[in-house]
């Protein structure tokens, strides 16, 4: 049997499963074909519909369009209920096959070099004459519904006729190219690096945020708000980036360790001219300029609540105020806005060039407003608004979309559905270190998981921390193990899959936020360990319907 991607694919049309079919029966045992493969690059999101390696051949990727197809005029059409509509079919699937071979020859696992590549349509529907051709598809290009029953061998006689000097591809090739496509991708921080060491953040952002950073341009002070998975972090370092470019001196700010620790790391990668002055969390700037580090934040008592929520801003602004204009911002840009305290402001603003005309741009999530603060910039700020979920499977997207408190669009890809393990509150981090060992078992690297609890923390994370945080947040970037952590610390943060416990006793004033920031931190894989009654007091009949509780 030929190797297959995925084993069982759920097909849009029913023209599909009849090409799926007719390849799966043709195809050899050592031959590959991948159903809907998606790919970027920087024109646009593309889908191939069927890629095929046949060893010795080479690599062919396939567009399918069911129902009466014709050409006319030297246009295709594709016949609606509403009338003929023009279509693209070679010029899609040309497209998208020259940005996957791009894709793959850049992938450091593909070591086959420059093999042969080539494309073709398919019209399970439409009947061709042998005289059809056109300068960019001759016949030979052309698939219909009378050469189904021999499709493999018309690829292989594409592949096989091409003038190029190039070679076909062979099982070790196939078994590479598998391993690339196979959604097991680069590690997550070269993916991360890879998308924002680009001249231009906008090639991996929708039009609409391309709109929002030309927008920004001109106006100088600017409040972004979105749900999870909009793509707020990546605006927010696009943003000070741009600023940095131009000339500006720039603070790129947070709250959170994990999030500063994520945002140091991504612009370390950028060139020295495109760094902000400076990157990193609100209170470690005070410290700089010669604030005292103060009591554990982790005590969260009267007194360090005290410190850290008003002491230690005052006397921030103090030492803002007393800055040589060289160490003050031209501009200033804040990720988890929502995190910030009111008294957190006076030295933000204080530490401006121009307090009354310096540039600030903020990005927020109110339902991600997991502490006890209610702070707001105490200046007017122009809102924008993102209503899109880009991050998340839509099935991970689906699951927390009553928790979001705005619509959203929801343009991820599919993915596996979200998969609910009922437990007690007490038993939740137990059937999590389950789900991890189940999800190693599946094939997901430990790079790719991260474990987090909304109430005690995981053991692993206790023993990891008392090498202190900077350490603790390296062990992010470490490719050998899972991460373990709590969704206090991982928002703007994100896993490619997540195995979350739900370890609260009892609902908390901040439950709901809580669970909505951990259900929304996977990106393509969701485990949800927890008490549906509690999933049910804090967010719902709908979502413990969404979350498959019920």
């Amino acid at each position: 049997m030929s190797i297959r991607i995925p084993e069982q694919p759920r097909f849009a049309h029913a023209t599909e499963e009849i090409v799926w079919q007719a390849l799966a029966e043709q195809l050899g045992p050592n031959d590959l074909v991948v159903a809907n493969q998606r790919v970027t690059d920087h024109d646009k999101d593309h889908e191939i519909d069927f890629v095929v390696a046949l060893e010795g051949y080479g690599v062919i990727c396939l567009e399918v369009k069911g129902g009466e197809v014709w050409c006319a005029d030297g246009n295709w059409y594709q016949h609606h209920r509403s009338g003929p509509a023009v279509i693209e079919p070679v010029e899609q699937v040309r497209g998208a096959m020259y940005a996957l071979r791009r894709f793959v020859d850049k992938d450091p696992r593909w070591t086959s070099g420059h093999v042969r590549w080539d494309h073709v349509v398919v019209f399970p529907n439409s009947s061709f004459s042998a005289e059809f051709a056109l300068p960019d598809c001759p016949r030979w290009k052309v698939v219909d519904r009378d050469d189904i029953e021999k499709v493999v061998s018309m690829l292989m006689r594409v592949l096989v006729e091409q003038q190029v000097a190039k070679t076909g591809i062979d099982a070790d090739g196939i078994a590479e190219l598998a391993e690339v496509l196979s959604g097991r991708g680069m590690p997550q921080r070269d993916v991360v690096a890879r998308a924002l060491e680009n001249e231009d953040t906008c090639d991996v952002l929708t039009a609409q945020q391309a709109l929002i950073l030309d927008a920004t341009r001109l106006l100088p002070r600017v409040e972004v708000r979105g749900g999870a998975g909009s793509g707020k972090t990546f605006l927010a370092l696009e943003k000070a980036r741009r600023l940095t470019k131009h000339g500006k001196r720039v603070a790129l700010l947070c709250y959170s360790h994990g999030l500063a620790s994520y945002l140091e790391r991504i612009t370390s990668t950028w060139p020295r001219k495109h760094r902000p002055a400076y990157v990193g969390e609100f209170h470690e700037l005070g410290r700089i300029w010669g604030a005292p580090e103060g009591p554990p934040e982790s005590l969260r008592n009267e007194q360090t609540v005290q410190f850290w929520e008003h002491d230690l801003p005052a006397r921030m602004a103090e030492l803002a105020a007393e800055l040589p204009d060289k160490k003050r911002f031209d501009a200033i840009v804040v990720d988890e806005a929502q995190d910030f305290a009111d008294d957190w402001w006076r030295p933000v603003l204080a530490a401006l060039r121009d307090e009354d005309e310096g540039e600030i741009y903020v990005f927020s999530d109110e339902g991600q407003r997991v502490f006890d603060r209610e702070g707001v910039p105490p200046v007017d700020l122009v809102p924008l608004v993102l209503d899109q979920n880009m991050r998340n499977t839509r099935q991970i997207a689906d699951s927390f979309i009553p928790l979001v408190g705005q619509r959203m669009r929801l343009l991820g890809g599919d993915g596996p559905e979200v998969r609910f393990v009922p437990c007690l509150s007490e038993d939740a981090l137990d059937r999590a270190d389950d789900a991890i060992d189940e999800l190693l078992d599946e094939g997901w690297r430990p790079e790719d998981v991260a474990l987090l609890a909304t109430g005690s923390r995981h053991p692993e994370q206790v023993e990891r921390q008392a090498a202190g945080p900077k350490a603790y947040w390296e062990s992010f970037w470490d490719t050998d193990q899972v991460f373990y952590g709590h969704v206090l610390g991982f928002k703007g943060l994100e896993r490619r899959a997540v195995v979350l416990a739900l370890n609260e006793k009892k609902p908390q004033d901040r439950s709901r936020e809580r669970l909505y920031v951990g259900l929304s931190r996977a990106r393509d894989q969701l485990i949800v360990c927890g008490d549906p009654h509690f999933i049910r007091e804090v967010g719902g009949e709908d979502l413990l319907e969404r979350l498959g509780a019920i």
